[in-house]
């Protein structure tokens, strides 16, 4: 669960006004099963925090965020007509996808580029990117799956990301991963389905998985809930235009209009 807000940092706002807000929803009141949420949607920071240290090109590569997670996510979400939460804020200055007592929650050092205005910070400071970009965020997907389960409503969650092509000593050949931990339902069904898509190379937990000590939002939303869910990982430079935006669009409404029936069921079985 996500602690209390602080008091103290309650006092010092961090976003100043007309900033915008921490989290974004679209469609709250969806019919559809399928909810989607974005962790990394957003390179942008509260202006209180300035650049961090760091240049424009580096708060905006992938260390900042999940390039083209946000693109697809929208329109997927348009497409299917699907509730859907977004990030408002870098996870430069909290990452929304790692627990609160996580090295990785406020970054000193992110895939060997050091974050300077990350460094030193007291219990106030930290406090305050928790009470003001992180719990809002994740309140407010709480609040939307509260109500979907007061209505019954059957529920899949899909967690939206992007990865990079490489890493420090390893070229990546997938073009998406289906990622999980505890319960592999939903990520199953996906990967049946996907194995007919001959042109990709589909990632069982590869490049990335889901555990305790890294994510926070599928441990949280999806377990804790007993939701049928599954992370989804796409390959970043198969995201860098509108039109293969589209092209993924379009493969996952296929795949998912498909599946509806069998995720529907597995969700009716929620608590």
């Amino acid at each position: 669960m996500i602690p209390a807000q602080t008091e103290k940092s309650a006092q010092s706002p961090l976003l100043g006004k007309g900033e915008p807000p921490a989290v974004e929803i679209v469609d709250p009141d969806s019919e559809t099963a399928w909810f989607l949420i974005c962790d990394h949607a957003s390179k942008r920071l509260p202006q209180r925090l300035g650049d961090l240290g760091l240049t424009t090109a580096e708060r905006g590569s992938h260390i900042g965020w999940d390039i083209g997670a946000a693109d697809l996510a929208r329109r997927l979400a348009s497409v299917l007509g699907a509730s859907l939460v977004l990030s408002g804020y870098s996870r430069l200055a909290i990452d929304c996808n790692r627990p609160l007592t996580s090295p990785g929650s406020v970054p000193a050092v992110s895939a060997g580029i050091e974050i300077p205005g990350n460094r030193g910070l007291d219990a106030l400071q930290i406090a305050q990117r928790q009470d003001t970009l992180f719990r809002p965020y994740h309140e407010a997907i709480a609040r939307l799956l509260d109500r979907r389960r007061e209505r019954r409503q059957p529920t899949a969650l899909l967690s939206i990301h992007s990865f990079t092509p490489d890493f420090p000593g390893q070229t990546r050949p997938w073009h998406i991963d289906f990622a999980y931990n505890r319960d592999r339902r939903l990520a199953a069904l996906l990967l049946d389905s996907f194995v007919l898509e001959r042109d990709l190379t589909v990632g069982d937990n590869l490049p990335y998985s889901v555990d305790d000590e890294s994510d926070h939002s599928i441990p949280v939303h999806g377990e804790t809930r007993g939701l049928p869910h599954v992370l989804i990982e796409i390959r970043q430079d198969t995201l860098e235009r509108p039109e293969l935006v589209d092209r993924w669009a379009e493969r996952f409404t296929s795949h998912l209009n498909r599946l509806l029936p069998q995720t529907t069921r597995l969700a009716a079985t929620m608590p």
